[in-house]
């Protein structure tokens, strides 16, 4: 079995074998522009990728990973992101490939703890010595079991609790004395023609009688033990460091192979890391264009030079600079010292060769034309092109659409404070949606609603606080401003802009980018058209928006969830 990439270029799909595996996960589908992405990953040097919304950047990022690790398996990636979320995400998608075993991973940070997601593993420094700890106990019983079938203890020999009497230590001359005799003894006499492979086999008590017919079934099973031992002499160290410290240090430094943070966290531990002595060998950093450009260099200072030279031999940079950059309170900063530039930004506005993903995988093959004129354009995959992508909304006349709002109770946007500028009509009108797309059937869980500004953020979720207490509606919805969502994606989004009288930061094209490419499959911007209209930078995004409906919102009565024929 091996793991392999496909690519399809449009007359034939060709299967390129990379690396052989026992077990070969899922094969994802990558554009001939991924798998240039890819081999210029595994290759020294510096790589760029631009990743529009939707097209796999993280799935590229993912898969130059996991090739790293099997074909330079003695060296170490270091991941780098921009926000916890992001970091999480990668690791989740690592951890689906099954190629990575998740002792040779460590996360640098608490910020795992801050983020609301469901997962069974425990990536922080804490979490992988506990980890450990407990796979050291199960592979001691394996031993103790080994052992016990092959006579050389007995049960009554066990531990308090029934607990292996194994070491790691103890394990490992056990591994010499008994199990590699046995193992030379078996080939030995096969040479000699001393018997069959099935009535010579040492090893048929433990594994239970699992058949063996040729020689390569038993080495299969050789292999399955040595194994064991690999792992055993790998956690020998945690039976000599008593302290946690200790322990998660020669995690850090010694075992883990991929070693991740957020480019803050990198910056705090810096010094910490110098001194421990951490080495490594490609970096992989992915929302590089929200990072400061000072902040790009961070990672490259994390370990010493060794013998006069960089050890460093790999540089990916994932990103997207039509998306947002990096945020700069300070206006003179930022437009004078052009600080919200990244360093990714810049070295694309250089000519700096690099890959730009060109086909999308996310949204509705005609809601990407919302932000894909931007990249001139992006193809769609086969997967939007099937299946509930080709389903109608349930309820509702088109899949996306600008729902224009009124004043409501003779006001529009209002700030009781200085900047924290608010619309109650949006916030009534977005939460009426919500409630109806709920009583229709929809999965509140499916549904984001996003915002422009904070102080709409905080109405919205005071309106949602005030109507939908009703256990009818369930779980509500995520709330979020447009720029902490950026890297997030859900089924069906409400996006509210708020302004009435003027544009306002939505000017910047980049974050209308950001706000029309969350949704996959329904998008319903709530605004004052006429506003927004006046702005020539965002004309191509909103003609296509106008194209659907007149600015009223289109419903389908009597439609629910999950019984669409349209």
């Amino acid at each position: 079995a091996g793991y392999s990439l496909r690519v399809n270029d449009g007359k034939k799909t060709v299967e390129a074998k990379l690396y052989e595996t026992k077990e070969t996960p899922a094969v994802p589908e990558f554009t001939p522009v991924q798998i240039s992405a890819i081999r210029s990953g595994l290759n020294p040097g510096l790589t760029m990728v631009v990743g529009p919304p939707g097209t796999g950047k993280t799935d590229t990022a993912v898969s130059i990973i996991t090739n790293l690790f099997r074909s330079f398996p003695s060296q170490r990636t270091l991941l780098v992101t921009h926000s916890n979320a992001a970091l999480n995400d990668l690791f989740e998608k690592i951890m689906a490939t099954g190629v990575v075993d998740e002792r040779y991973m460590i996360r640098l940070g608490s910020g795992e703890k801050d983020l609301n997601i469901e997962s069974t593993h425990d990536f922080t420094k804490q979490g992988r010595v506990r980890y450990t700890l407990e796979k050291r106990e199960k592979s001691l019983m394996e031993v103790q079991s080994l052992s016990e079938s092959l006579g050389v203890s007995n049960v009554l020999e066990r531990g308090p609790g029934g607990l292996s009497s194994y070491t790691c230590e103890t394990a490992m001359l056990f591994y010499t004395h008994h199990i590699q005799a046995r193992i030379q003894m078996f080939h030995s006499k096969l040479k000699g023609k001393e018997g069959t492979a099935a009535s010579l086999f040492p090893f048929g008590a433990f594994f239970n009688g699992e058949a063996v017919k040729t020689v390569d079934d038993a080495n299969t099973l050789f292999e399955k033990l040595t194994a064991i031992f690999d792992e055993l002499e790998d956690f020998r160290a945690f039976e000599l460091l008593r302290s946690m410290g200790k322990r998660t240090d020669y995690l850090m430094t010694k075992q883990a192979k991929i070693v991740a943070c957020t480019v803050t966290h990198a910056a705090l531990a810096r010094q910490r890391l110098v001194e421990l002595g951490f080495t490594y060998d490609s970096i992989v950093v992915e929302e590089a264009g929200q990072m400061l450009e000072v902040e790009n260099f961070v990672p490259l200072l994390l370990q010493k030079n060794a013998g006069g030279g960089n050890r460093l031999k790999r540089v990916c940079l994932f990103g997207d600079h039509h998306q947002l950059p990096p945020i700069i309170k300070n206006r003179d900063l930022s437009t004078k010292a052009n600080m919200d530039m990244s360093f990714f930004t810049r070295m694309i506005r250089l000519g700096i060769k690099h890959y730009t993903l060109d086909s999308q995988g996310r949204a509705r093959e005609e809601m990407s034309k919302l932000y894909g004129w931007r990249y001139g354009g992006l193809a769609s995959l086969d997967c939007v092109k099937e299946g509930r992508y080709l389903k109608a909304n349930a309820g509702l006349v088109h899949d996306f659409q600008i729902v224009d709002v009124e004043d409501y109770e003779g006001r529009g946007e209002h700030a009781p404070t200085p900047h924290y500028i608010q619309n109650l009509g949006e916030a009534e009108y977005v939460v009426a949606m919500f409630q109806y797309m709920v009583l229709i059937g929809y999965d509140p869980k499916r549904i984001s609603i996003l915002t422009t500004y904070n102080g709409q953020k905080d109405l919205i979720r005071d309106v949602l606080q005030s109507r939908c207490r009703n256990r009818i509606f369930g779980e509500l919805p995520s709330v979020s401003t447009v720029d902490k969502y950026q890297g997030q994606q859900n089924d069906f989004v409400l996006l509210s802009l708020v302004r009435t009288k003027h544009i306002g930061h939505l000017r910047d094209v980049r974050r209308l980018v950001v706000a029309l490419s969350r949704a996959k499959l329904g998008l319903y911007v709530f605004c004052r058209k006429a506003n927004f209209e006046r702005c020539s930078d965002l004309k191509e995004s909103l003609d296509v928006l106008g194209s659907k409906g007149d600015g009223k919102l289109e419903l389908v009565m009597g439609e629910g969830y999950g019984a669409v024929e349209r």
